[in-house]
Formats: C-alpha cells, sequence, structure tokens
C-alpha cells in the first residue's frame, strides 16, 4: 500500500525515518525566493541535494567499468550551485538521513522541474530496513551544461508498505551501501 503524508509524518516523528524532516512542502525560502520546492507532499517526501558532488570527467577514463570504478573519475566539488558538464553525470548525496522500517520498500523518482530541463535523477529502491544518507545520479541529457542547486529539491520519495515484513532485510544480509555518510561510487 502506497502511504501518504500523514503516516510519513507519524514515521519521521515516532521513527526517526528522515532526519532533518520538514513537515510541509517549501517552494519559497524566508526571504521570498523561489527554490526547486522539498520535504512532505500528499503522497511522498521531496529530498534535498547537499552541497557536496563529484561530477563525472573522462580526462583519465576510457571505459566506465561498474566493477573497477577509480574514484579519479570524478572532480569533488562544494558549492551552492554545481554545473555538470553536457552529456555527463554527477554524483550527490541527500541533505536527509533515512531509516527504512523493515515493512517498507521506498521508491525515488526525479522531479519534474529537473525532468523538464533534461536532467534525469536516478536513485535505487531504498530496501526495508536501509539507512544512510541517500547517493544520487544526476544525470544532464543535454547538449549544454546544468545547474543544480544544492540545499533545494532533487527527487520525490514514494513509500510502499508491505502487509508483513521480508524473510530478510538489507539489514540482515548486511548490505554494501548500509550506513553511508558520504557520496559512494560503485562497488561489487
Amino acid at each position: 500500500m502506497i502511504r501518504s503524508d500523514t503516516w510519513i509524518r507519524k514515521m519521521a516523528q515516532e521513527k526517526k525515518m528522515i532526519e532533518p524532516f520538514c513537515d510541509h512542502l517549501i517552494r519559497y525560502t524566508d526571504d521570498g525566493k523561489k527554490v526547486v520546492s522539498y520535504g512532505l507532499s500528499s503522497f511522498g517526501y521531496d529530498l534535498r541535494v547537499a552541497n557536496e558532488f563529484k561530477v563525472f570527467t573522462d580526462v583519465y577514463n576510457c571505459l566506465v567499468d561498474p566493477k573497477n570504478f577509480r574514484d579519479g573519475a570524478f572532480v569533488d566539488i562544494k558549492a551552492e550551485e554545481c554545473i555538470i558538464p553536457p552529456n555527463s553525470f554527477a554524483l550527490a548525496r541527500s541533505v536527509e538521513y533515512f531509516r527504512i522500517p523493515r515493512t517498507v520498500l521506498a521508491f525515488c523518482i526525479g522531479k519534474s522541474t529537473y525532468a523538464r530541463c533534461g536532467i534525469i535523477v536516478n536513485v535505487t529502491p531504498f530496501e526495508p530496513e536501509w539507512e544512510g544518507f541517500v547517493t544520487i545520479e544526476i544525470s544532464n541529457t543535454t547538449p549544454l551544461p546544468a545547474k543544480i542547486y544544492a540545499g533545494e529539491g532533487i527527487a520525490q520519495i514514494i513509500f510502499f508498505e508491505g502487509d508483513q515484513p521480508p524473510e530478510i532485510s538489507y539489514a540482515d544480509r548486511g548490505g554494501k551501501y548500509m550506513f553511508q555518510h558520504g557520496i559512494v561510487g560503485p562497488s561489487v
């Protein structure tokens, strides 16, 4: 069953499922400037992108290999805005820390504001009992540089609750991306 804002608010307050948690949708800063929205929505939660980015560069690479991915393939950037080169991508992390309950599976989808600009966000599902900051992949599919705004919305999380817990959760099997605290690259 897909879970609503009431359930998400309760889980955030009682179980610390999302920290920090914004209990309503934010569209403007305190001084009235527009932002890409974030916070609690009707049937999901719009997470924010932090100000840490790893922008992909092909300077030292001729092959992308998930079994042997070199950290030198990225340029580390810490800034309030990140420019992603044309037809490239960046890794980032969420501002929010997530603790997914054992009976819940969450899906992350990109926000339409960015999608309408040719910027695609990809995040794998948040499995039952996964915990950590979310590593976010942001692809610029356009032939032009693309700007990403730190501290603003980047993707929406939709929570599904099963009628019973799984036999084995992500924590039970010792998932390799458990307790992420920074931007975590591929691992096999």
